[in-house]
């Protein structure tokens, strides 16, 4: 005889013993009232022991059901309250002692899901240095796409880290394993494309000695990156169209139809929205190749994430070095036009010629800017109001100051020369993720 068991969900169950309380404290003082009535009796004085007798009935329920409800969700938070990591962040205030439960239990997992949450980062991409929101964001969108064979398109500008996130697509995917093919499309010549990509038959053109297979042919059954799609020329576009429709094509010079079965992951820096306007990309190729699409953020929207890159650039170089506060401060404050890849550049450069300590000097001048504000490259600040340009530097203040305290912020107020309650506020305005920025 087999055992069913029917799972009803707490949203049904705790709205349904509530319910049924009501209706029958309903039932029974109708009841009690149309007795007592009949009886030409006065209900109101047993009506009102009747009211105690119901409410202490119902809050002696309401007890039972919150305690068997909530008993297993203190009982986590008291665990967690005693790993290590939970330990030190009540020791930096980071979680208050407060007399309201739900607030302490709201603080208790919101910790739980911050440190989850790095940790994932860490140990499924730890070739992509990044703990702020915008990447953790990155990463969940990694994990529910990766799986499935839906196209992607990354999006995001130069330097912002596309072929890792491309990597870990094919890292985390039923493909693993399988053949992963990357091609750059602006870095081989127009006319040699098609060739890379369809591969060619013997004689096919001048120079074509013998048969050639494509990167689509050595791709079949895996993954194939398509880096810088923007600058596909259009013949190829039309020709790339057919492929992700059909999963076929021909050689160039050749009359075989070839069947491929390909997971496609594309990238490009370029607006292609706008490029459709003007004619220079396809618009029925861009709606096949945005079915999923991921939007990088720049480095200057992702300020929390510098201090580990620059870390780990550093440890790059076997040189054993740290940053003075004061060129933190400066490389923060930047806006990082180059994104990662310029960070990576200026950090190495630095590296070369510091010794023991990265300073100022170290840096390049357009790092500087005037009076200490990020440089104007080319007019990029011209009409930027002047708290909005202090503004920046004073994020990049605060989050130098967090970062170097381990995100403790009463030593970082003291550190920046304010009271908490003032840091607190300004991390509000300048919408700081301080959870990036603790040390584990």
């Amino acid at each position: 005889m087999n055992n069913k068991r029917i799972h009803l969900n707490l949203y049904v169950i705790v709205p349904g013993i509530f319910t049924g309380l009501v209706i029958i404290a309903v039932i029974v003082t109708y009841k009690v009232t149309f007795s007592y009535l009949q009886k030409n009796i006065d209900p109101v004085p047993e009506m009102i022991w009747l009211g105690i007798g119901a409410g202490m009935l119902a809050f002696i329920f309401n007890l039972l059901i919150l305690r068997l409800i909530l008993s297993p969700i203190f009982k986590f938070v008291r665990s967690a309250e005693k790993f290590p990591v939970m330990i030190q962040a009540a020791k930096t205030g980071d979680i208050e002692a407060v007399a309201d439960n739900i607030n302490h239990l709201q603080r208790v997992l919101d910790q739980v899901s911050m440190v989850l949450g790095k940790i994932e980062a860490r140990e499924l991409f730890p070739e992509i240095v990044g703990q702020s929101r915008a990447m953790r964001g990155i990463f969940g969108q990694i994990m529910k796409v990766a799986p499935t064979d839906a196209t992607v398109l990354i999006l995001g500008e130069s330097g912002t880290g596309k072929e890792l996130v491309a990597t870990s697509l094919y890292e985390h995917s039923l493909r693993k394993g399988k053949p992963f093919v990357k091609i750059n499309c602006v870095a081989i010549p127009e006319g040699l494309l098609e060739s890379e990509l369809f591969g060619h038959e013997k004689g096919a053109f001048t120079g074509a000695v013998a048969q050639k297979k494509g990167k689509f042919e050595i791709a079949d059954g895996g993954t194939i990156f398509l880096d810088e799609i923007g600058d596909m020329p259009q013949v190829t576009q039309a020709k790339l169209l057919r492929v992700l429709q059909e999963k076929e094509f021909e050689r160039v010079g050749g009359t075989q139809t070839i069947r491929v079965d390909i997971r496609f992951v594309t990238a490009t820096n370029k607006n292609l929205t706008e490029m459709i306007k003007t004619g220079q990309f396809r618009e029925d190729l861009y709606y096949r190749l945005n079915v999923f699409a991921l939007n990088l953020p720049p480095l200057r929207e992702r300020r929390e994430d510098i201090p580990f890159l620059i870390d780990h650039f550093l440890k790059k170089t076997g040189k054993d070095l740290t940053v003075s506060p004061r060129a933190m401060q400066i490389m923060l404050g930047y806006d990082w036009p180059g994104n990662i890849r310029e960070l990576q550049n200026i950090t190495e450069r630095a590296a070369v010629i510091a010794e023991g300590s990265i300073e100022p000097g170290h840096l390049p001048q357009e790092l500087h800017g005037e009076a200490g504000l990020p440089a104007n490259r080319g007019g990029e600040d011209e009409g930027q109001q002047l708290d909005e340009r202090m503004a920046r530097i004073e994020k990049g203040l605060i989050i130098e100051a967090i970062t170097r305290t381990g995100g403790v912020q009463n030593r970082a107020a003291k550190l920046l020369g304010i009271n908490q309650r003032s840091l607190w506020h300004r991390i509000k305005k300048h919408n700081i993720d301080v959870s990036s920025l603790k040390k584990l």
